[in-house]
C-alpha cells in the first residue's frame, strides 16, 4: 500500500528486463517474484495504470466492527464501507469492456441501499426480539455486518457487470492473447454468467474473515479479566484481531477461484 513511485518503477523495469532476458547480474528468483507482487497490487492488469492508493485491494473499514452501534452508526459506517466498496471495484474492474458511468452509480446507489436495509432491518428485528438476553442480543447484533455487506456485494457486482450477460467478455488463448468472443448466444451466456456467479460468491466470501472471525474472537476475548478490568483496551484489541483477521484468511478468499477461469467447449 506505502511502497513508493520510484520502488513501483524498479519493480517494472526487473520484470522488463527479465522479459527481454537483460537482466543484471546477480538478481534472484525471490527479488522477481517480489516485483511481480508490487506490480500486481498496485497496477491495473487492463489498463497498466497505477491504482489510486486507498482503493487498492489493501484498503479496508474497520468500523462495521465497533461495538454498542447506533442506528445512526450503523448507516453511517454501511454507507462509508459501500462507498469505498464502489471505489475500489471501479479501480479494480474489468477494463477490457467499456461500461457507461451510470452502471456504476446504479451499482454504487443499490449496494448503499441494499447493505443500509439489510443492516437497519436485522438491527430492529433483534432489538424487538424479547427472548433474546441482552448479552444474546449483543452478540448477534456483532454479526449483522456481514449478511449486510454480503449481499451488497453481490448487488453490486449484478449491477456494475451485468453487461457482461447481454455483451460477452474476452475469450483468451492459453498465452493471454484475446481469440474473439463466443458467438452462440447460450456458449456467450455460460460464459459471462460463470465469470459473475464466481464473483459474486467471492464477494460474499471476502468479507468472513474481518465480519465473522472478529466478532467471535473478541466475545470470548471480553470475557477475560484483562479486558473487563481494562475496557479501554477493547478497540486497540479489537483492531488487533481484525489485522491477524485479514492477514491469514483474506489471502485463502482472494484464491477461492483462479483470476483466468476456464470453460469447456
Amino acid at each position: 500500500l506505502f511502497y513508493l513511485q520510484s520502488r513501483l518503477k524498479e519493480a517494472v523495469q526487473l520484470l522488463e528486463d527479465y522479459k527481454h532476458g537483460t537482466l543484471p547480474p546477480g538478481v534472484t528468483n525471490k527479488e522477481l517474484w517480489g516485483a511481480q507482487k508490487i506490480k500486481q497490487a498496485i497496477i491495473h492488469p487492463d489498463t497498466n495504470e497505477t491504482i489510486f492508493m486507498p482503493f487498492r485491494m489493501s484498503g479496508m473499514v474497520v468500523g462495521l466492527l465497533l461495538p454498542n452501534q447506533t442506528l445512526a452508526s450503523t448507516v453511517f459506517w454501511q454507507w462509508l464501507n459501500q462507498s469505498h466498496n464502489a471505489c475500489v471495484n471501479y479501480a479494480n474492474r474489468n477494463a477490457t469492456k467499456l461500461s457507461p458511468t451510470s452502471k456504476f452509480i446504479q451499482g454504487y446507489l443499490g449496494a448503499v441501499i441494499s447493505a443500509v436495509s439489510i443492516a437497519v432491518g436485522l438491527n430492529v428485528l433483534v432489538q424487538r426480539a424479547n427472548k433474546f438476553t441482552p448479552a444474546t442480543r449483543l452478540l448477534i447484533q456483532r454479526f449483522v455486518p456481514f449478511p449486510a455487506v454480503a449481499s451488497a456485494n453481490i448487488c453490486n457486482v449484478v449491477l456494475m457487470r451485468h453487461t457482461e450477460l447481454e455483451e460477452g467478455i474476452d475469450v483468451l488463448d492459453n498465452n493471454g492473447n484475446i481469440v474473439g468472443f463466443v458467438l452462440n448466444v447460450l456458449g456467450l451466456f455460460v460464459f459471462a454468467f460463470q465469470a459473475l456467479l464466481e464473483t459474486a460468491l467471492t464477494r460474499v466470501v471476502l468479507p468472513m474473515p474481518i465480519l465473522v472471525l472478529p466478532p467471535i474472537i473478541m466475545s470470548l476475548l471480553e470475557k477475560t479479566s484483562l479486558l473487563r478490568s481494562r475496557p479501554r483496551m477493547i478497540l486497540p484489541v479489537q483492531s488487533l484481531v481484525c489485522l491477524a483477521a485479514f492477514g491469514l484468511a483474506l489471502p485463502l478468499a482472494i484464491s477461492l477461484f483462479p483470476q483466468m477461469s476456464e470453460v469447456s467447449t
